[in-house]
């Protein structure tokens, strides 16, 4: 039993235009959208693809002391690192706080 012939583009061609003359106007806005959002898709991650992808250089500072420095002199240092630490931390609290008591008068 032979194999059947190959159909033509031209063919597959005149099949499509053929299935489609009569279809609806809800059937094509279906199609068009069924081709539209995978290509979306794949566009978005190739266009992402290209973006942020080397790492950032960091700048790191470094105290230079004297090798005379005494202990309190480095406890006092550190306490007054820690009381920086904590004053940035009670703000950035606060903002959180401004922020949710604002959601909180709209109800969210």
């Amino acid at each position: 039993m032979p194999l059947p012939r190959p159909a033509s583009p031209r063919f597959l061609w005149q099949d499509m235009k053929a299935f489609w003359a009569n279809r609806p106007r809800h059937q094509w806005l279906a199609a068009v959208l069924a081709i539209l959002i995978p290509v979306g898709i794949v566009v978005a991650f190739y266009y992402d693809s290209g973006h942020n992808v080397r790492p950032v250089q960091t700048i790191y500072y470094v105290d230079s002391w004297p090798v005379t420095r005494t202990d309190e002199e480095i406890k006092a240092k550190q306490k007054a690192d820690q009381a920086a630490l904590e004053a940035q931390r009670r703000a950035r609290q606060q903002e959180f706080q401004r922020l949710d008591d604002q959601l909180n008068r709209l109800g969210i």
